[in-house]
């Protein structure tokens, strides 16, 4: 059992490892109670803080766990929690990765076997795609284009990256984040996986825990960041058409006024963002955003589901991310956690910068 193996799981070789084992899931499941107990605190480490928690002491029963974990995340099966899984496992992964590759040679040789560079790149089949530079790396454009894809922050688009003959050039470390991004792309495009029943039977009391603290998670929580460009496709349409002044129906105003309201702007904002268009009424617009928000009215109103949205015709240039969620707010969660905090500008900062 190898302690590379326990701390780096997803890697093929682990996978060949456990595989390798007499041992079953099946007979994990009943019979191994360590293990079990360590994969549900993966999940709710993620769930909680965005980490998946301390390494077991076992390297076994850390190497173990992380199956077992994928199967509690398929048996659950919210987006949600997958996205989050994925997410904490491959930060996590970012962790190690970091704390291994800048030892010291000297301490390196007396220690346990680490991780190289290479062998990251070659994992992910990409080392033909990454040259090293005096200063950090070469990443072909392809490479590039699908690993930062997800990645939020101008540093990121293509158009503000040095690029020449097809090759994008990274500093120092940067080449980590995109492997981190690979390490999450495997453990979410091989979820959910199809569980059988006798396993799932096995799992039942650990998956209900899971389940209920997911239901426990706020996860409406209190948003107060406003990103235009996180938005869900259809917010974007009706954003945009209030910049243009493009006439809105009433439903359509409703919509973005409670999105913008749940998203944590002011009246005053809201009210002011309005003004361009041609259907505008500060003192209508003033007491429509009120009402919704609670102040004067019984009822603070929500954003309008998916469902809601595609029956009014609101609901428009679906991507991807649209086809696995039913609420715009969980679009627009899912986007904010899906981005490092530091790379999440605030429109109203960009805005007052500029002023």
């Amino acid at each position: 059992m190898k302690q590379l193996h326990a701390r780096y799981p997803f890697l093929q070789s682990a996978r060949e490892a456990v595989e390798g084992m007499t041992v079953t899931i099946v007979e994990i499941v009943r019979t191994e109670d360590e293990v079990v107990k360590r994969a549900v605190e993966r999940i709710e480490g993620a769930l909680e803080d965005g980490t998946i928690g301390e390494s077991h002491r076992r390297d076994r029963v850390e190497l173990l766990s992380y199956p077992v974990a994928r199967v509690l995340v398929s048996l659950v099966d919210e987006h949600v929690l997958t996205r989050k899984y994925a997410t904490a496992e491959a930060r996590t992964a970012h962790d190690r990765f970091e704390y291994d590759l800048n030892r010291t040679v000297e301490f390196k040789s007396t220690q346990r076997e680490q991780v190289t560079l290479d062998t990251l790149l070659r994992e992910f089949s990409i080392a033909s795609g990454v040259r090293k530079t005096s200063n950090g790396s070469a990443v072909d454009v392809g490479t590039y284009l699908d690993l930062a894809a997800d990645k939020r922050g101008d540093e990121w688009r293509l158009v503000n990256r040095e690029l020449a003959d097809g090759e994008v050039f990274l500093a120092s470390g940067e080449v980590l984040v995109l492997i981190r991004q690979a390490v999450k792309q495997r453990i979410e495009s091989g979820l959910p996986l199809t569980v059988p029943e006798e396993i799932a039977t096995g799992l039942e009391t650990a998956r209900e825990r899971v389940a209920e603290s997911l239901a426990e998670l706020d996860l409406m929580r209190d948003i107060d960041t406003v990103v235009p460009e996180m938005f869900p496709p259809c917010m974007r349409a009706l954003l945009d058409k209030v910049q243009k002044g493009d006439h809105l129906a009433h439903h359509s105003r409703f919509a973005i006024a409670s999105f913008l309201t749940s998203i944590g702007m002011s009246t005053d904002e809201i009210v002011e963002l309005f003004q361009v268009n041609p259907g505008f009424g500060e003192e209508a617009t003033r007491y429509q955003v009120d009402h919704i928000r609670g102040d004067t009215s019984p009822t603070e109103y929500s954003t309008p589901s998916c469902a809601t949205m595609q029956s009014y015709g609101d609901c428009v240039n679906m991507d991807n991310l649209c086809e696995t969620i039913a609420h715009p707010m969980a679009y627009y969660e899912a986007k904010l956690d899906d981005t490092d905090e530091d790379e999440i500008v605030d429109w109203r900062e960009r805005q007052s910068s500029d002023a």
